[in-house]
This record gives C-alpha cells, sequence and structure tokens, in this order.
C-alpha cells in the first residue's frame, strides 16, 4: 500500500458542504478547519475518494482529527504500519479497533457459561492485540462480552464476565491501554448478546476495578435498547473512556433520525470530553454526495 500524490496534497474538495444542510446557514463553510472535537471516519466513509491511505488524507483535509478501523487487528502488519504513518503525518489520532471478533453467527464467545474455554480465547486475543495497538499508536480497543448463555443464571453470568474483564484489564493496563466494552442493542442488530445498555456496562466496568476496562457508549446502540441519552452518560460518566454516534433508525449520519446530537455535542463539550468520538454509522446517500452531506452533517452539530 503506497501513497499516491492524491494522498499527501489537498484535493480541492475541502471547503464543498452538502446544500441540504448547510442552507441553513445561508451560505456553504469551509471544511478546512479542524472540528472542534474529535470526530472520527472510517474506511468507506469516504469510499470515493480511494484507497483506505487517500480516504484518511481526504478527511484530514476536511478537518477531521482521528479516525478508528474495528478490522484494524486483521489487516497485515504492513497495511497497520502505513496507517500509523498516515495518521502521524496528519496529525489525527488513532481510536478503536476490535480486540477480539466475536464469532455472530455462532452466538460466541459465552464469557459467562460454565466452560473456561471461550474466556481464555478471549483473553489470549486482549494479549495479541497488544502488539497492534502500539503499532498504530491506539489508546483503546473495543470488544464485546459476548452472548447469554441460557443455560446460566444471568447473576452468575455477571460476575464470570467482571472477573474475566477484570484480568483482561490487568493485561492491558500495564501497556496504557484501556479496553473498552460495547453494550449492543438486541432490538434490531444483535439479538442474544450479554450485554445490552451503558448501565449494565457501568455495573461490569465498576465490578472489575480497573484502569483498563471502561464502556464504549454507541448512542445508537443505546437509544435503540434504553434511550435517555444524556442522563445516562452523566450517571455512568466515570466509566465511560469512548464515544460513537449514529443515528436512529437507519444508522446513518447525524440528522438523518431522531437523536438530537447538536444537545449530545453540547453536553460532551460541557464535559471537557477531549476524546475520540467514532463515526459508527453508514452514509445516507451513495457517492460524493453522500461524503459531503456527512462532512455538513457533522458541521453543523459541531457549531452548536
Amino acid at each position: 500500500m503506497s501513497l499516491t500524490r492524491r494522498a499527501v496534497i489537498a484535493t480541492g474538495l475541502a471547503a464543498t458542504a452538502a446544500p441540504a444542510l448547510s442552507a441553513a446557514t445561508g451560505k456553504g463553510s469551509s471544511n478546512a478547519a479542524h472540528f472542534s472535537l474529535g470526530y472520527a471516519p472510517h474506511e468507506g466513509s469516504f469510499a470515493s475518494r480511494g484507497g483506505l491511505l487517500e480516504q484518511i488524507a481526504f478527511a484530514a483535509d476536511q478537518g477531521f482529527r482521528a479516525w478508528e478501523d474495528n478490522d484494524a487487528r486483521k489487516r497485515p502488519v504492513n497495511e497497520q504500519e502505513a496507517m500509523a504513518r498516515a495518521l502521524s503525518q496528519r496529525g489525527m489520532t488513532m481510536g478503536v479497533f476490535v480486540a477480539s471478533i466475536p464469532k455472530w453467527s455462532d452466538f460466541r464467545p459465552l464469557l459467562g457459561g460454565n466452560d473456561d474455554t471461550d474466556r481464555e480465547a478471549f483473553l489470549a486475543d486482549i494479549r495479541t492485540s497488544i502488539e497492534v495497538a502500539q503499532r498504530l499508536d491506539a489508546k483503546h480497543m473495543t470488544v464485546v462480552t459476548g452472548f447469554m448463555d441460557r443455560k446460566v443464571p444471568e447473576a452468575i453470568q455477571t460476575g464470570r464476565i467482571i472477573d474475566c474483564m477484570r484480568r483482561a484489564g490487568d493485561i492491558v493496563a500495564p501497556h496504557g491501554l484501556t479496553l473498552v466494552m460495547e453494550p449492543l442493542n438486541t432490538r434490531t442488530n444483535h439479538p442474544g448478546v450479554f450485554m445490552q445498555s451503558i448501565a449494565q456496562g457501568y455495573a461490569v466496568a465498576r465490578g472489575a476495578d480497573s484502569p483498563g476496562v471502561k464502556i464504549l457508549a454507541d448512542l445508537y446502540h443505546e437509544q435503540i435498547q434504553s434511550g435517555n441519552l444524556i442522563p445516562t452518560l452523566e450517571a455512568c460518566w466515570t466509566d465511560i473512556g469512548y464515544i460513537q454516534f449514529g443515528d436512529n433508525p437507519g444508522r446513518k449520519e447525524p440528522g438523518t433520525g431522531e437523536i438530537n446530537y447538536a444537545n449530545i455535542v453540547r453536553w460532551l463539550r460541557a464535559r471537557g470530553y477531549a476524546g475520540v468520538i467514532g463515526m459508527e454509522h453508514g452514509n445516507s446517500l451513495a457517492g460524493r454526495e453522500g461524503e459531503e452531506r456527512l462532512i455538513a452533517a457533522y458541521r453543523a452539530i459541531d457549531r452548536t
């Protein structure tokens, strides 16, 4: 993977904004200025601009200051190194990647089950993810705490998952890394998962009592499962380590659904949040029109 000329110079499209979303201001705004918060696109957010490195360069030219890549662990080492160089050259922060990838179709792992096999495999993944994080200069790694075991009482599963996450935290914390547990909705996307809400994640994080274990607050999932977003963030804030956006319904950019992301941004800014905010969603429109709309959507909520 090599940098093309397009990946290292401005493309001339940095001032483009979607008229549908910028019309409210009376005129389009330049995308060259940095966003005030660390919104992080991912590969595919700007697919029309080229490959991974070209997309990173384009995102930087639009003022984005971070990047995330769920699949980074699966990339060859040379691609990981190229991505790290590209981010460093553009002064961008690496967000999360997935440290232990669930077997979705098999409804595994069962981290609260009776058998230790899944727990040990999970911890092995955590160990081998450390070098990936170091290669990418990433500080946070996403984990999913597995699926419900219908043969085991939920309270017992909770205790076992707390113990497992404490062990995982002990592995990563000495390296300055944090595992962020992602609660997922069961109503639309992930039936059968164990951790289904930020509140449940809070209970596990408090039980694990490790600087290496926090919550990933994906507000798309939380809105579907529980709602009440800002009060929930407020109540669990001490143990939230990472944020992701996505509107509902549809899991597209802010402004396409029911979540008031302008208010969320105001709340995060008032809280002094300086971390990465993953753009964990698709684009509502295809091609460059969708990419321009995506940029404009984040400009709209960022200037509140």
